[in-house]
């Protein structure tokens, strides 16, 4: 079972429904620890003043805000009790909203929200109503001591609370050198839909899309200690070549995936 993070209740009206907040990813990156080559000690990274090279021990370390180059200026405990927010252990829904309106960039961490057993009615009841219009709660969260914007969705069974990016954390497309919109040529627009639809799937399967790196590394991590021979890892090495004639490469990414095609139907009969 999934252990509680936070718990609370989702308000909007005068309907409450108690929940718990349940971790819905978890990374699976490898850690690794920064050692000396020579004798393999542990490297300590140690809190040194840039000024005097001495080390500071954490009760003489304050926070600063460098407001010009080499310019600081202190902020104490009391500052940031002023701005806390207040905790109130509420999933408060603001507004509701289709979920074709929201730029999937503004969604930052999902969680699982869990009812009580006495919630169990009302939150099937909000994920229906939810399912059924297409739309998603626009609500706010304190965790701890930070306030967050979040969207509640459904998903499957459950309801999932998506913390979400402030407006001010997305970077604007207008900082970037885009090409303008233009009038696509219709054979180059014909033969592109074409590749397109020879990949399309009925199904998105995250499964058929394994984390290769991580699979491979472990391989070399567990050879290293068991002091086996390492694994041979093909790589494949992208072709590189300046594109010459698009509507070239599109017939020749056409005919490879073809052949793809017929060689997966002659596996699929032999098998």
């Amino acid at each position: 079972m999934a252990r509680a993070i936070w718990s609370g209740t989702i308000s909007f009206g005068l309907v409450t429904i108690p929940v718990k907040l349940a971790i819905a990813v978890r990374s699976h990156d490898l850690s690794f620890h920064m050692l000396h080559k020579k004798d393999e000690g542990r490297i300590k990274f140690e809190r040194t003043c840039s000024i005097d090279g001495k080390v500071v021990p954490w009760d003489e370390i304050v926070k600063g805000y460098e407001y010009e180059k080499g310019e600081y200026v202190v902020l104490t405990d009391a500052d940031f009790e002023r701005i806390d927010p207040k905790v109130t252990n509420t999933i408060d829904i603001l507004e509701f909203v289709s979920l074709d309106q929201i730029d999937s960039m503004y969604f930052e961490q999902p969680y699982y929200l869990e009812p009580t057993k006495a919630g169990r009615h009302a939150y099937a009841l909000l994920r229906e109503v939810l399912e059924d219009s297409g739309r998603v709660a626009i609500a706010r969260i304190v965790i701890r001591t930070k306030e967050y914007l979040a969207a509640l969705k459904p998903s499957g069974h459950a309801l999932v609370l998506d913390l979400m990016r402030w407006s001010n954390e997305v970077v604007d497309e207008s900082s970037l050198d885009l090409p303008e919109r233009e009038k696509v040529p219709a054979n180059e627009m014909r033969m592109a839909k074409m590749l397109v639809d020879s990949m399309t799937v009925d199904e998105f399967e995250p499964k058929k899309f394994p984390n290769r790196y991580r699979e491979e590394l472990l391989a070399i991590i567990n050879a290293r200690v068991s002091g086996r021979e390492l694994p041979k890892i093909k790589k494949v090495v992208p072709a590189r070549g300046k594109v010459v004639n698009l509507m070239d490469v599109l017939e020749r990414s056409l005919k490879e995936r073809g052949e793809k095609e017929t060689k997966s139907r002659r596996k699929r009969g032999a098998a």
